[in-house]
């Protein structure tokens, strides 16, 4: 009787592709949609694989159990809740897909960008109630403008591409490694301060971690020469709501556009006390254009990802011994 193939554990719902290739690939794939971190051991100590997108954190107490674990791979870009640390001293490899969705996040921060330099929320709002406020909504050009990207992963890079023709200096500032880039009359590297100096448009490409925790606050936004438009399409926690809304009313910030919030991993309606009204504050501010973490969401994104990801996990073969 032949054995059955290691398993790869789906903790969180995938596309259909994903399951299809890696089935391809000889690896018999369980769904765990449901259970909890606890159930999965108890059920599931044997398993090779674990594909997870944000349902529960993987922490280093978890991986210690998994005796069997050979890689945990993420449906996505972030990695903030996998101890990637913990995992790597046990020989368990870390996997994600961001090369996956970096084309929908590009697309969505300049098209929300472009949104708030022309007013589309609200001059569409007021056509549908038979306003024709034409001076009211003049808008803004990016052209000529000076844009500051922060972090130039797959993410960054990406969104810096898509800026081309539009008649823009692009500034990128990498914390975490010098920019893969070649220098031209159209993008540069830079320092923080040069950004700070120059820049008219800053849009966030870094990942969260404590290091980074609340990276745009007050201080950071007062060294800004210029009144800026802030984009974040990365984690909602490198960003202090709070001094964003104080920017804005300050003029340091002439539009912000969102796609994470500080708030999103909480219920909102669990907010009490000042989230609650920073929360509010922030609903109801006309410059500041909202979406609900849907930058990477696209539906080509959805099929790429789970191509990246069956690639980078492979055929089942190296996997049966585990390292």
């Amino acid at each position: 009787m032949r054995a059955k193939p290691p398993t790869i554990l789906l903790l969180d719902t995938v596309p259909p592709l994903l399951t299809q290739l890696l089935e391809m690939q000889g690896w018999y794939v369980e769904p765990a949609y449901e259970l909890s971190a606890d159930q999965v051991l108890r059920k599931f100590p044997g398993a090779k694989g674990m594909v997870i997108r944000s349902r529960f954190s993987i922490r280093e107490e978890f991986l210690k159990k998994a005796t069997g674990l050979n890689f945990i791979a993420r449906l996505g870009a972030g990695m903030e809740n996998i101890d990637v640390e913990a995992a790597t001293g046990l020989g368990i490899r870390c996997l994600h897909a961001p090369e996956g969705n970096r084309d929908a996040v590009a697309e969505h921060a300049l098209g929300m960008l472009l949104s708030l330099l022309n007013h589309l929320p609200r001059a569409d709002r007021e056509v549908r109630q038979g306003l024709w406020k034409r001076e009211a909504n003049r808008g803004n050009e990016l052209s000529g403008k000076t844009v500051g990207i922060i972090g130039f992963g797959n993410m960054g890079s990406a969104f810096a591409q898509r800026l081309q023709g539009f008649g823009v200096r692009v500034l990128v500032n990498d914390p975490y490694r010098p920019p893969a880039f070649s220098e031209d009359d159209f993008r540069m590297a830079a320092s923080l301060e040069q950004i700070q100096h120059e820049a008219h448009v800053v849009s966030l490409h870094i990942p969260y971690s404590q290091e980074n925790h609340h990276y745009v606050n007050a201080k950071w936004l007062a060294s800004f020469r210029n009144p800026i438009y802030l984009i974040n399409t990365a984690r909602g926690k490198v960003l202090n709501t709070e001094a964003v809304l104080q920017g804005i009313q300050e003029g340091k910030i002439m539009g912000a556009c969102l796609d994470v919030l500080e708030f999103e991993s909480l219920s909102f309606e669990a907010l009490e006390g000042s989230a609650a009204e920073t929360l509010k504050r922030l609903m109801t501010e006309e410059r500041v254009l909202l979406s609900p973490h849907i930058a990477g969401w696209s539906h080509e994104s959805n099929e790429k990802m789970a191509r990246v990801l069956a690639e980078k996990i492979g055929p089942v073969e190296p996997y049966i011994i585990r390292k």
